[in-house]
């Protein structure tokens, strides 16, 4: 009997419950006896939703957001943007594989639609949530909730998961809200996604007192308090439960690595920081012997130097047409090494057993751990990487105290719409996005019952997460320039 046959013998609504194409607004208005608008029947509902979130504003403000070089001037190095989109066609593709090849999910209605259209959602909004500079901007803000941990945080009303969403801040559980909650101004349903995509984003299906080692899908946080109730009843709706992924989280996840460990490399040459030739030299040395390794690495030479022979090319191009050579080779070994771990261990990733990521047990680790070596080496820990991090870092953490100051600064402490106490706090609080306000003077659901205090730092962790690098930098600029001897009352600095 196939893989295929086996899961569906043991699960048989398993695929029907993963895919589900519902959504909370809808289920909403059924309750109580209200109907939205009719939808597109010439699209399923999931590629319904790629068109959502392809379309909001979040993932245009991505084109200015670092992958791993902040504040990059080079047009041709990637972005937070590019990136996605490379995410979401390397998932797309892996799932047609999958439906059309292994014909996963092919008792359900659409699925050779679904699976791919699904996959390509969650590869274009895995990043969505992420601060400006990087996974540094997620760093400076742990950060300072940890140095303001009195100021801020050590309030009687706040549980330790309350507590531990802002000093263990994730990007990912900022993605979740904002689809959910943040993105549309007159309800509570954010994009208003479907069950199934909102489960195939949730990497990590649990809050930030759910976290532990051991298990991939634990080792952060996939939501905050605020939308744990949204989240439960995702998992809820798709047969999931907290701390068990959704199957093909685990494909955008090893999408997610390919793009990165093969992309960031291509980028560290074109910026110069190394070469093709330094590339391959570091594979050789880490992973002489793997088949994979081998193979990458020895089509990748014959193409540089059949090209160095034949062409009258500059250093600086033959380095970068070998890298898109390498780049093809390396990206089409991992996802075929992918595809096959997914189909040996379906039926163990379908009951969520599976603890580690899809390529951890692939033939194509060594070559990921190799690439991943390669670039923190030569790209992320490069001095010129490392300086402007820590501007943003600065940044980050400047804008945060400003913020902060004109959230908590208003003459009554019990309404948050109140009039700020300052000419200075006004004028920040003013500056604040009007929608993540509004969701913070009148909250929608069961937001109202969270703590006014968590509900601050939401507003300050909504805003500066929303900011591209460069309007960070800018508006940081002009506040500081605005704020002459004024105090900064909410944290006691000057």
């Amino acid at each position: 009997m196939a893989i295929q046959e086996r899961s569906r013998a043991a699960h048989p609504d398993r695929w029907q419950q993963l895919l589900n194409p519902q959504r909370r607004k809808k289920e909403h208005e059924a309750r109580h006896g209200t109907s939205g608008s009719a939808g597109d029947d010439s699209r399923t509902e999931i590629e319904r939703d790629h068109d959502r979130i392809l379309f909001s504003t979040p993932v245009r403000r991505l084109a200015d957001k670092t992958q791993v070089f902040p504040l990059e001037k080079n047009d041709s190095v990637r972005t937070r943007l590019t990136h996605s989109h490379e995410v979401s066609n390397l998932a797309r593709s892996f799932g047609t594989a999958l439906a059309f090849r292994h014909k996963l999910a092919s008792d359900v209605p659409d699925s050779q639609r679904n699976v791919p259209a699904l996959l390509a959602a969650i590869g274009l909004v895995h990043d969505l949530g992420n601060p400006p500079f990087g996974h540094q901007g997620e760093a400076a803000i742990q950060s300072w909730f940890e140095d303001h941990r009195a100021a801020v945080l050590e309030d009687p009303s706040l549980t330790p998961q309350h507590v531990q969403d802002f000093t263990r801040f994730e990007g990912n559980a900022q993605g979740f809200r904002l689809v959910t909650r943040l993105q549309l101004l007159n309800d509570d349903f954010g994009l208003d996604l479907t069950y199934a995509t909102l489960a195939g984003m949730l990497k990590y299906p649990v809050g930030s007192d759910g976290v532990g080692k051991g298990r991939a899908a634990t080792k952060k946080h996939g939501f905050f308090a605020a939308e744990q109730d949204i989240a439960k009843r995702v998992l809820e709706r798709t047969g999931l439960a907290l701390g068990v992924r959704h199957p093909l989280a685990y494909v955008m996840e090893a999408c997610d690595d390919i793009a990165y460990v093969v992309l960031d490399a291509e980028d560290a040459v074109k910026k110069g920081l190394t070469s093709f030739s330094d590339l391959m030299a570091a594979l050789r040395h880490d992973a002489a012997g793997d088949s994979a390794v081998d193979d990458v690495v020895e089509r990748s030479c014959e193409k540089h130097r059949h090209y160095r022979e034949t062409s009258d090319l500059s250093p600086a191009e033959l380095n970068d047409v070998s890298m898109q050579r390498f780049r093809v080779f390396a990206i089409g070994a991992l996802v075929r090494a992918a595809i096959e771990a997914f189909v040996q261990r379906q039926a163990e990733i379908e009951r969520g057993e599976l603890t580690t990521s899809l390529l951890e047990v692939s033939s194509g680790e060594r070559l990921r751990k190799a690439l991943k070596a390669f670039g923190f080496k030569h790209a992320y820990r490069h001095r010129s990487v490392l300086k402007v991090e820590l501007s943003g870092h600065n940044v980050i953490h400047s804008l945060m105290d400003i913020f902060w100051d004109a959230i908590v600064n208003r003459e009554n402490p019990d309404n948050p719409a109140s009039e700020r106490a300052h000419p200075y706090s006004r004028f920040v609080y003013g500056r604040i996005s009007e929608n993540y306000r509004r969701v913070f003077e009148k909250p929608l659901g069961n937001s109202g019952t969270l703590p006014m205090r968590y509900r601050e730092c939401l507003l300050l962790t909504d805003m500066i997460s929303g900011m591209t690098d460069s309007f960070a930098v800018s508006l940081n600029e002009e506040l500081q320039a605005l704020r002459g001897g004024y105090c900064l009352r909410g944290l006691g600095t000057t």
